[in-house]
């Protein structure tokens, strides 16, 4: 990875790292699809139930001292219920399930190999504490939306590649305001599964 150095911590162990994840999950999350109008209080929120859960997973990415890269995860168990409800209806056991909350990494440092690090090292983790399958889910957002951007593409192959198979059986909607937005709005989210045993 040229250079950059991954770190894991669970639980209160990333309380050193909280304000640059919170800048990271800002500036990263801020471009399309997500267009997320990010502020400190929901980033503080939402942080703040990984940071508690001391089965909850952090893998950082630096370039010496800086943070440049994050993925995160804990069981579906502790999620909200948002992400929990659509397993449950599939008759699926949430108590399986290792949900990985997120993925973000800085532009410049993309083609690089840190994501397949991030996926390797919780995979590793999820398999390591028994559970039978990993997911994540990502918003999806029209072809003719406004703000998307002439050369976007989707990160599906990538995805696949990793094992993961899109389930548009599994969909939930959760809120953010997006930027532009004077208020939050509903966003629809369609999961990834894979199989770790």
């Amino acid at each position: 990875m040229n250079e950059l150095t991954l770190m894991t911590c669970q639980g209160q162990a990333i309380a050193p790292y909280l304000n640059a994840l919170a800048a990271l999950r800002i500036r990263v999350f801020h471009d399309f699809p997500y267009l997320y109008d990010g502020n400190r209080e929901y980033e503080a929120d939402y942080l703040g139930r990984y940071a508690s859960n001391p089965a909850s997973l952090f893998v950082l990415a630096f370039d010496g001292e800086h943070l440049v890269g994050a993925a995160t995860g804990q069981p579906l168990d502790d999620e909200v219920d948002e992400f929990r409800r659509p397993f449950e209806a599939a008759g699926t056991a949430p108590s399986q399930v290792f949900y990985y909350g997120e993925s973000v990494l800085l532009h410049d440092y993309r083609g690089r190999g840190v994501g397949k690090a991030f996926m390797a090292a919780r995979e590793a983790h999820a398999t390591g504490e028994g559970y039978e399958t990993a997911a994540f889910c990502a918003v999806e957002r029209p072809d003719d939306h406004p703000r998307r951007p002439e050369n976007y593409q989707p990160l599906h192959g990538f995805w696949e590649c990793q094992g993961y198979r899109r389930r548009a059986d599994l969909k939930t909607t959760f809120s953010w305001k997006d930027i532009g937005e004077a208020q939050e709005s509903d966003k629809t989210l369609v999961f990834w599964l894979k199989a770790l045993n």
